[in-house]
Order: C-alpha cells, then sequence, then structure tokens
C-alpha cells in the first residue's frame, strides 16, 4: 500500500496487500474498515479474522481504494456496503432513501405498544412517508398479525422498501401494501389502528444539512425546506380521517419541535397528548390518541 502525494490521507491499496495489513494501515477506524473489507471480499466477522493473512487481488485492491476513498470523503458507510441494521433486520439502503437510525426505533417500539392485543379485530398500520420501509416492517415482522400499508411520494424509495419486506416478510405476515402517494392523497377512506410518521423535519438552511452523513441524503426526506413543521402538520390535520377512533397518531420530529408537536395535536383534539424520550434523553416522538 502506498499514500498517493496528491492526497496524503487517501491509501491506494496494492494487489497483494493481506488483510492484517490493510487493517493495520487503513485510514479509518479498525470498526469502519472491517465493515468495508467484509462488504469487498464478501466475508464474515469470523472470516476476515481467521483469515487475516490472506492477499486481494487486482480488482478487490481497486474496490476497496475506492470505498476507502470515498469514506475518507465523507459518504455514509451505509451507502458504501448497501445496508443497515435496524431494529434487528438488515436492511438495504441507497442514496435514494434516508439511512434507518437508532432513535427512530423508538417509534416502532411506541407503535407496538399502542396496538391491541392480538386476537381482536383485525388490525392496521399506516407509515406515512416510508423511505426504506425500516418502520413498517419491523412492525409488521414484530406482529406478523397486524395489517400494514406503508406509502411514500418517492419511486425510487418504494423500490428499495418492496425489496425489503420481501427479504424480510412471508405469507405467515399480514398483508403488506406499498403506495405511492403524498401522505393521506391515495388512501381513499381507509381507517388504521395506528399511524405513524418520521416526515422531513430540518429547517430549512439548517447548518446539519451540509454536515456529515446528511450532506449526501435525499435533502427532500430530511428537510420540508419550510420551518420544519409543514409536514407534521399536515399529517396531525389529516390523521382524524384516517384513524380508527381510539386510534394512535405517531410521530418523530426534531430534538426541540416536541412542545409544538404536541400543541399541534391538542388542535386537533387528540387525547393523551404526550412526548417520548430516546435513549439520548431527547424528546423525539409525540403523538395523541383519536377518541
Amino acid at each position: 500500500m502506498k499514500v498517493t502525494p496528491d492526497a496524503p490521507a487517501a491509501l491506494v491499496i496494492e494487489a497483494g496487500s493481506s488483510i492484517a495489513a490493510i487493517l493495520k494501515s487503513a485510514p479509518l477506524n479498525q470498526l469502519e474498515t472491517r465493515m468495508l473489507l467484509m462488504h469487498a471480499l464478501q466475508l464474515t466477522r469470523i472470516q476476515l479474522i481467521t483469515q487475516d493473512e490472506r492477499t486481494i487481488d487486482a480488482s478487490q485492491a481497486q474496490l476497496l481504494t475506492d470505498l476507502f476513498q470515498r469514506r475518507q470523503l465523507g459518504e455514509p458507510i451505509a451507502y458504501l456496503i448497501g445496508r443497515r441494521e435496524f431494529y434487528g433486520l438488515q436492511l438495504e439502503v441507497t442514496p435514494a432513501v434516508l439511512i434507518p437510525r437508532p432513535e427512530t426505533e423508538l417509534l416502532v417500539d411506541l407503535a407496538l405498544q399502542h396496538l391491541p392485543p392480538a386476537g381482536q379485530q383485525p388490525l392496521s398500520v399506516l407509515d406515512l412517508g416510508t423511505g426504506s420501509g425500516a418502520i413498517a416492517i419491523a412492525i409488521a415482522h414484530s406482529r406478523p398479525d397486524v395489517a400494514v400499508t406503508a406509502l411514500d411520494a418517492s419511486p425510487a424509495a418504494l423500490a428499495i422498501a418492496r425489496r425489503n419486506a420481501a427479504h424480510h416478510l412471508s405469507a405467515v405476515h399480514a398483508p403488506f401494501n406499498l403506495l405511492h402517494s403524498d401522505w393521506y392523497a391515495a388512501l381513499g377512506a381507509q381507517r388504521f389502528d395506528v399511524i405513524v410518521a418520521n416526515p422531513p423535519y430540518i429547517v430549512a438552511g439548517d447548518q446539519h444539512l451540509s454536515q456529515g452523513d446528511l450532506r449526501f441524503e435525499p435533502q427532500d426526506a430530511l428537510t420540508d425546506h419550510a420551518d420544519g413543521l409543514s409536514a407534521l402538520r399536515m399529517i396531525v390535520n389529516g390523521a382524524a380521517q384516517h384513524l380508527k377512533d381510539g386510534g394512535w397518531l405517531l410521530m418523530e420530529h426534531g430534538y426541540d419541535q416536541a412542545a409544538e408537536v404536541r400543541a399541534l395535536l391538542q388542535a386537533q383534539q387528540f387525547n393523551a397528548v404526550q412526548s417520548w424520550q430516546d435513549l439520548a434523553a431527547i424528546e423525539r416522538v409525540s403523538g395523541g390518541r383519536l377518541g
């Protein structure tokens, strides 16, 4: 391996390098280096350890060089390897969808908690703006008796969600439906026991949009290009037409938006309005019950 003269931090991986040598000299931290090696060489974690003297060929060297350099430029690991774990499930992700994040698992937990027990009337959940399908698939996988409808305005996102659903759900699960829709537009008169949403809520021009992983993620899925509340308003204002009596609306939002989202819910006569904290003690999800 050698360092290119015009890009001192970017390693060029040479054919014939061993896994051990790459692990020792790579410019990334050990975890990221191992993830990229496992992806490029199609090895498991155990194989990576037990075959550390294995050497790579020219095509593998070129692939690793490309992956390391793209990571050094900030491209998210999830996009480089094409997957991300969410709620114990390995999901396909591409730059067409947001990268599922651990804090969003709270939304799944709450949806499962607020669903009636199995064995009652047919149960259903709606996921608004499903992206990769992470939230909807996690709910469906955890509650095979619940029919889940997931919608998105992006055909590219729906294609990824469809592949993820096909991988993780089977005939033992209740129907899982994907719809091309701008929020509630394609639903007709359907009503659900729980509606969940992780909509774009970052304020237009927020500095975080030009930092870290967010630089590479679909901007329309991150920001409403306004005050950060416009999508949340639409969801709250339309929810009563699509919730069963006693149904719950649960929404992820920004770290400083909980009070405003609670006010939106109260203005629409939702009951039991409250916010829940994520593992970082940030009010991350707010919701309420209809009726």
